[in-house]
């Protein structure tokens, strides 16, 4: 179990005015409008019904959340999984640990209850989330999910939401482990502000995807261009048998770590 940072607590959550607290959590994360953020009705029910959801708060401010984690049970094919939706952190937190201490209070949970496996997804644009989940969870992306998610109101000219899929196995220990240095097949590089071509990179045993680490300093048109990039050199590869294992830095820039995959 990895501790709580000094001063905070995570906790269960089980209060129906606590549930709508979470609300704010996520307006303070991402700027969400009221029609995007989950409510705390549904908080409500998920928390009796198999789902998961969980509270970050000030030990001082133990009514004011500043983080929370969200999921619930998955069902496909006879197989039961848990499925994480949510993991927000109010961004004046960012960097406290608080955000790995939630993810680790989930899995004890889910372990808890018999569940093996843990799912999300997250934007690959965004490099500092591909940190948490690959280098210091553990966990392992194979799957891309092009236009996954319909976030502005015009289909044509709407930003691509584009994500990874996540896939953790909660029987194996974590082992964080500081960001590697990019040794392999560079396949997608930074050309300035842009992206350079996406090359092929047969039989290479690791590939290396770059992806910026401050997307929202680019204009919209650079944006637009990772964007692209990143769907081609991560879903062709994912395609081909490799999976994303982690993220490498060599200074300022950081890379996605394709490796082909072992077993299922």
């Amino acid at each position: 179990m990895v501790p709580v940072p000094p001063g905070y607590v995570v906790q269960e959550v089980n209060d129906p005015w606590a549930f709508r607290a979470l609300e704010e959590v996520q307006v303070a994360a991402w700027g969400y409008t009221d029609r995007e953020v989950t409510p705390g009705t549904l908080f409500r029910i998920s928390a009796v019904s198999g789902g998961v959801v969980l509270g970050a708060y000030p030990e001082a401010e133990p009514e004011r959340p500043v983080g929370l984690a969200f999921g619930f049970p998955a069902l496909r094919q006879g197989e039961v999984w848990h499925h994480s939706h949510l993991l927000a952190l109010d961004p004046a937190c960012r960097g406290s640990g608080l955000a790995l201490a939630l993810k680790h209070a989930q899995r004890e949970r889910v372990l808890a209850q018999g569940l093996r496996r843990m799912t999300w997804t997250f934007d690959p644009l965004v490099a500092r989330n591909a940190r948490l989940n690959l280098g210091k969870l553990g966990a392992r992306a194979r799957t891309y999910l092009p236009d996954w998610y319909a976030l502005e109101a015009d289909r044509t000219h709407a930003f691509p939401a584009d994500r990874l899929l996540v896939e953790w196995d909660l029987t194996q220990p974590i082992k964080a482990r500081p960001a590697p240095l990019p040794n392999g097949e560079r396949v997608l590089e930074a050309q300035g502000e842009t992206p350079g071509p996406v090359r092929l990179a047969p039989g290479a045993p690791v590939r290396l995807a770059e992806v910026p680490t401050h997307p929202e300093h680019l204009s919209a048109a650079a944006r637009l261009a990772w964007r692209l990039a990143l769907r081609d050199a991560l879903g062709t590869a994912l395609a081909q048998g490799y999976e994303v294992t982690d993220l490498a830095r060599d200074g300022e820039r950081a890379f996605y770590v394709l490796t082909r995959r072992t077993e299922g």
